[in-house]
């Protein structure tokens, strides 16, 4: 992993459509590296918080040096919601 990789200020972006649906970016880019696609899924884009990311950092539901990877290769690595397993959800209820 190249020095740039190892250790990085990101943003992450969350949308208004899906919850716990996240984008992390790098903080200088914003969310210009936001594909158009995921733009339009995810609805009205809100920045949530800006944090610096090394490899080895203890990240809550994504692997950093994953994260960092892919922002390396593809310029955002998408943190998608948990499945719901062992839930019925019902509307209205």
């Amino acid at each position: 992993m190249s020095e740039s990789q190892q250790e990085r200020f990101v943003t992450i972006f969350k949308g208004s459509r899906e919850q716990e649906l996240y984008v992390f970016v790098p903080r200088e880019t914003g969310e210009t590296n936001i594909p158009d696609e995921l733009c339009q899924r995810m609805g009205e884009i809100q920045e949530v918080m800006t944090i610096k990311i090394s490899a080895d950092k203890k990240l809550a539901r994504a692997d950093a040096a994953r994260v960092l990877s892919c922002i390396a290769e593809q310029g955002y690595y998408l943190q998608l919601p948990p499945e719901i397993t062992g839930q019925v959800l019902n509307d209205g209820d």
